[in-house]
């Protein structure tokens, strides 16, 4: 094998120093001299104005909607207790029949309770608009397991177009058999 020229050498050199050189000197103008003070900054002063500002009264808020106080319940207590009396009455006439083809329809039985063995009665508050559509529910007394519960609020939750005679506060018992 050859060696390669001696002036590869020599120009790798050349090259090498010459941007060295051009580093150096772009450096040296970038940087400030020894010894030289850096100009200090201004301050920033910053004056705020008093501007006539009038400050209106809020306006009255509306107050939230709440649903009537509902029963309470202790888990060793057995049934539910009602501790306020509820104006609505258990669904009768026509709406009840309403009521039971659309429950049919709507409220599936949930497949794990099926599993578990479940059965029950809840008592479902329900609360009608005046098209006869559920806007609102809760459970008054429970069936004592809480996968029927939901799925009767789930079904009560769904129901519409009742008749106009269905009051507006409806006592709903949804029952949960096996067969």
């Amino acid at each position: 094998m050859k060696h390669a020229p001696s002036f590869l050498g020599r120009s790798l050199a050349l090259s090498l120093a010459l941007h060295a050189a051009v580093i150096a000197a772009v450096a040296q103008t970038l940087s400030p001299a020894p010894g030289s003070v850096l100009p200090a900054s201004a301050e920033l002063r910053v004056w705020l104005r008093e501007l006539p500002v009038k400050l209106e009264p809020p306006a009255p808020a509306q107050p939230p909607l709440r649903l009537p106080e509902h029963s309470s319940r202790h888990a060793s207590a057995g049934p539910a207790v009602i501790t306020k009396a509820v104006p609505a009455v258990r669904l009768g006439g026509a709406a009840a029949s309403v009521v039971a083809e659309q429950l049919q329809r709507e409220l599936p039985y949930p497949p794990e309770a099926i599993e578990r063995g479940l059965q029950g009665e809840a008592l479902v508050l329900l609360f009608l608009d005046a098209a006869g559509n559920a806007i609102a529910a809760r459970i008054e007394a429970s069936s004592g397991h809480s996968l029927l519960d939901d799925a009767a609020l789930r079904a009560a939750r769904s129901l519409r177009a009742l008749p106009g005679s269905a009051p507006r506060e409806v006592l709903l018992p949804v029952r949960f058999q096996l067969r």
